[in-house]
This record gives C-alpha cells, structure tokens and sequence, in this order.
C-alpha cells in the first residue's frame, strides 16, 4: 500500500530492517513483539510516503498477460484495482494505516494496541473510511474525481 514498484517496496523492506535494528535496545518487552514490530514498520512506512509523493509507475512487461482473452478480464481487474490505490492514496496517514491494519485482517484490539487508539474509535473511523472510498471511488468512476 506505501509502495508502488518491487524496488521500492525492497527498500522499504531494508528501511524497516534497519529501523527495527536501531530500535531494539528500546523494545521494553510490554507489548507483543509483533505489535512493536509493526508500529517501526508502520510508522517507517509513513516516513517514507511523506518523503517521496507520488511517483510514476512503470509496468513491468513481465506482468503484461500472454493470452489475448485474458486480457479484458485483467484490465478490469487492475482498473478497479487503479481505482481502489487511487482512492486509499487520497486518504489521510492515519486512514491510510487503518486500511492497511483492516485488509490484512488485524483485530481491532490489534490495531488499538498498535495505532494507540480505542476500538470503539476505529471502529467509527473505519465507517467513516468505508463511506469516504466508497464516495471517492464513485467519483473518480464517473470522471468527477482525481484519478
């Protein structure tokens, strides 16, 4: 979600390894080390997006499909795939972080314990972040939004 391209998201990767190296004489072992490990990560990835807006995409031309009948079926896939990152990148940080927590099916106790925030606030802010995606991808859909 914080990186468009494989090179990039390596070196993200990189970045979290190096943080989560620097970080490691301060872990004081009160929460789980998951729930450490993804607030360095998480919170490296927000640096980095803060860092470097928007970038330009390439395609990678071995990802382009081989068969002239799949061809319709992918591009409406990534269209709408297009349209979700589109929509997630017009998020806030904080939103941004929920949806990722959310799509890679972290509990809400999860999420408080590493957003610092109560469930029963993410809870409200994912339905806020749900009817936000939902408005941003109509219109963007209907030509209306940013692409």
């Amino acid at each position: 979600m914080y990186c468009f391209t494989e090179a990039d998201r390596q070196d993200l990767f990189q970045e979290i390894v190096i943080q989560l190296w620097r970080s490691w004489p301060a872990f004081r072992r009160e929460a789980k080390f998951s729930t450490w490990l993804y607030r360095i990560a998480l919170n490296t990835a927000i640096s980095g997006l803060r860092r470097q807006r928007r970038l330009i995409t390439p395609t990678d031309p071995e990802q382009l499909p081989t068969e002239l009948q799949d061809i319709q079926y992918v591009a409406d896939k990534e269209e709408q795939l297009q349209l979700l990152y589109a929509a997630i990148d017009q998020l806030t940080e904080v939103e941004k972080a929920l949806t990722m927590l959310y799509l890679e099916d972290k509990s809400y106790q999860e999420m408080e314990e590493i957003l610092g925030l109560s469930q029963n606030n993410l809870r409200v802010k994912m339905n806020r972040i749900k009817d936000k995606l939902r408005k941003i991808t109509k219109a963007v859909a209907h030509g209306i939004g940013k692409p």
